[in-house]
């Protein structure tokens, strides 16, 4: 704030001022120049974002996230769980302050390298201001004291309650909802997660287990990561829990977590896990992760999730029955593929979602060709005849519609999963079997634990067939109406009706 000295007003305090001149003419030039400078205030905090076209505000500039170490205090699933979150990160600039995606909780403190940082929740960011800057290519610690509340989550994601605890659900933009950090899946982390509870519940996380230790009426369960990932496939489930454990292919932990009432009646459906997996491994390689696992919660959500090495799934779609074998196998499959193609390598950008959900589909597709005789083929010519409808009411498959501003969207559309994986198909019927497998091999192989955009895919189905796909590829991506399938001229697409 600037200001100005007080007026003279008497001739014997200007010649004690011109007395007091040499004194005080340093500090006079430095104000000067300070408001020449323009030393004023800092523009007020804000949102931001790094420049996702489907969520503006989602993600942050400025640093990247190594690792983050999150420890929760739980009582009940109608209550805030106290919270510290770690995270340790690296900044890419020089950050005077900087930004955390965290909303739906209270932030009691916060810590930059040890030393106390002014915080400032504004829209669903907090803006950090450390005590002192971090400079660019630092490593930083940041220590964050909060709380994280399971209550108003319907529909809106985070926690779900279930009948006896709680389980996350954190898709597409909801992982701060639960946890200040950088909730954006190009920015991928180690988690470590230390969850305190009720000594007869049971906690299982992300990752494998790390220690267990109990006090008095309580337990804390600790669980790690050996491999990175986003924020939003993050799953920490809390509950009267069964968690039985097998052996999948070659030796890995296979352990689900279910409502210890129904885990006999479940058995029927988690027991086909191993030979899934190896069905899986058959396409596409090895499992990229230190564990999987079902998770099947006794909630109600509408939609099965891919967190990784534990999908989630709802009770019911197991236990109310009107759904033949072969399509809940093939759901599992889906969210089982998701472990490669989503988790292991996940989108750059939102708009990159349909290499998760086309290649999930896909899959789901081919699982339930071979096991229960649904013919792929047969799927993809009504997702064709539905696909200028599908592109009409969501966008291309990889330009989905963004929101309006000031709205968020939803982005999970059909065009995205069959679609998505109509496009799987027409680049297969093009460059043939043979080379479609190698390119979804090469595809998992080469960008295991990182992230990838549509411009990546295009390029590698290029190099693996030999030929340039980026022209064929672009309407099929981008167009706004669905291009002529290969080796079938008669599939037509159905215009929109009015």
């Amino acid at each position: 704030m600037s200001h100005s000295p007080a007026p003279e007003e008497r001739r014997t305090e200007r010649r004690a001022e011109r007395r007091r001149r040499p004194r005080h003419r340093a500090a006079l030039l430095a104000a000067a120049a300070a408001l020449v400078l323009g030393a004023a205030a800092p523009p007020a905090p804000v949102a931001q974002g790094i420049g996702d076209r489907i969520f503006p505000e989602l993600g942050n500039p400025g640093y990247d996230v190594a690792a983050y170490d999150i420890a929760f205090t739980y009582r009940a699933n109608d209550q805030p769980l106290n919270a510290v979150t770690r995270i340790l990160a690296r900044a890419t600039d020089r950050l005077e302050r900087f930004n955390l995606d965290f909303t739906h909780g209270t932030i009691s403190s916060v810590e930059v390298d040890g030393a106390p940082a002014q915080f400032t929740p504004t829209g669903e960011d907090v803006v950090v201001t450390p005590a002192r800057a971090v400079t660019s290519g630092a490593a930083f610690s940041v220590i964050v004291h909060h709380t994280s509340d399971p209550r108003g989550g319907e529909g809106n994601g985070g926690w779900v309650p279930t009948t006896d605890g709680l389980v996350m659900a954190n898709q597409a933009d909801a992982a701060h909802r639960v946890f200040p950090g950088n909730d954006h899946p190009s920015d991928k982390a180690l988690f470590t997660f230390r969850v305190t509870a009720p000594k007869e519940l049971t906690v299982v996380a992300n990752g494998l287990p790390a220690g267990r230790s109990t006090e008095g009426a309580s337990t804390t369960w600790t669980y790690r990561t050996l491999h990175p990932m986003a924020t939003e496939l993050a799953q920490v489930a809390i509950g009267r829990s069964a968690v039985p454990e097998r052996a999948g292919p070659h030796g890995l932990k296979l352990r689900d977590v279910v409502p210890g009432a129904d885990q006999q009646a479940l058995e029927t459906w988690t027991a086909k896990t191993p030979e899934q997996v190896a069905w899986m491994e058959k396409k596409v390689g090895y499992f990229p992760f230190e564990a999987y696992g079902v998770l099947i919660a006794d909630a109600s959500t509408g939609f099965e999730l891919e967190t990784q090495t534990l999908s989630l799934f709802e009770r019911d779609l197991f236990t109310k029955g009107g759904f033949p074998q072969w399509y809940l196998e093939s759901v599992m499959v889906h969210e089982l593929a998701h472990q490669w193609f989503g988790d292991s390598v996940s989108p750059r950008y939102w708009s990159d979602l349909w290499l998760n959900e086309g290649h999930a589909t896909w899959y789901e597709s081919l699982y339930a060709e071979e096991r229960g005789g649904r013919k792929l083929e047969d799927r993809m010519r009504v997702a064709y005849q539905l696909s200028d409808q599908m592109r009409a009411d969501g966008g291309p498959p990889a330009a989905i519609k963004a929101p309006a501003p000031g709205h968020k969207t939803g982005i999970f559309r059909p065009v995205v999963y069959d679609g998505g994986a109509l496009v799987l198909y027409a680049l297969r019927q093009r460059i043939g079997a043979t080379a479609f497998d190698r390119l979804e091999r090469t595809w998992v192989r080469r960008y295991h634990d990182g992230v990838a955009t549509t411009a990546d895919f295009v390029a590698l189905a290029t190099e693996v067939s030999g030929q340039d796909q980026s022209a064929f590829l672009q309407p099929w991506l981008y167009g706004q109406t669905t291009p002529p399938m290969p080796g079938h001229p008669d599939w037509k697409a159905a215009p929109k009706p009015a």
